[in-house]
Order: C-alpha cells, then sequence, then structure tokens
C-alpha cells in the first residue's frame, strides 16, 4: 500500500510541478481542465491544471490547481516529507527548494539523520527534506 501526496495551488500547478520535477527528476504527466471532455466554459478557456503526476520511481507526488471559479487554500497544514538516498542528495535537493522559500529550519545534522531541513516553498508547499535516517546512539 502506498500513500502519495496530492497538492493544490492556485493556478501555479504547472510552474510548481515543472520545479519539482526539475528538482527530484522522474516524469511529469499534466491535464488541463480544457483537455476534459465533458469541459464547461470556463474550463475550455483555461489554461488551470486538473491533474498533474510527478513519477518517481514507484512513488508519486500528484498535484492540481483549484478549479476555474474556486479559491480553495493550498497546501494548508500539510507537508511533504522526502527522505533522499544520501545526504549530498539532500543537500542538493534542500538547497534548490530553498530558492526564495521561507526556511524554517536550515539543513543540519541532527541526533536521527546527517541532515534534516524543513522549508516553505516559493509555491507554499511545506517540506522536510531528510537524508536516511538512522538509529540515535
Amino acid at each position: 500500500m502506498s500513500f502519495d501526496p496530492y497538492i493544490h495551488f492556485r493556478g501555479t500547478c504547472r510552474d510548481a510541478m515543472a520545479f519539482y520535477q526539475g528538482i527530484l527528476g522522474g516524469t511529469l504527466e499534466v491535464m488541463g481542465y480544457a483537455d476534459a471532455p465533458d469541459a464547461t466554459q470556463a474550463m475550455r478557456s483555461s489554461d488551470l491544471v486538473m491533474h498533474a503526476t510527478l513519477h518517481l520511481g514507484g512513488r508519486m507526488l500528484l498535484a492540481a490547481d483549484f478549479p476555474p471559479g474556486h479559491a480553495g487554500t493550498p497546501q494548508a497544514a500539510v507537508t511533504i516529507s522526502h527522505i533522499a538516498p544520501t545526504d549530498a542528495d539532500a543537500r542538493r535537493i534542500f538547497a534548490a527548494l530553498s530558492e526564495d522559500a521561507t526556511v524554517m529550519m536550515e539543513y543540519q545534522p541532527t541526533f536521527w539523520s546527517d541532515g534534516f531541513g524543513m522549508l516553505k516553498d516559493r509555491f507554499g508547499t511545506q517540506w522536510m527534506v531528510s537524508a536516511p535516517w538512522r538509529q540515535p546512539t
């Protein structure tokens, strides 16, 4: 069983997912509201994203913009946790996500990992980025 995060944006989904793909790799699929067979007039004239999937080696990061005419509250009290395969990868990912972000905890060693940091990226998504966990000594 797998739980994959589904995050929502207010018109920045396409840019955010391309940004995440540039950092994390993977294959990105994007479908707009205008692509829906039963799209309303508002949907047909919209460039908003109805569904995006970033495939990451057996895991997925899913996202969408709120539908045309709906405000919604993006990423309210949700954090994406990413455990990178190495400390070097985690440092690279944290640094890239930090661009124009609000860093809540700088990437640094902890008692459970060689590195861990927390931030809210420029798209409003909160992240916890960690090197592989280890048993506390």
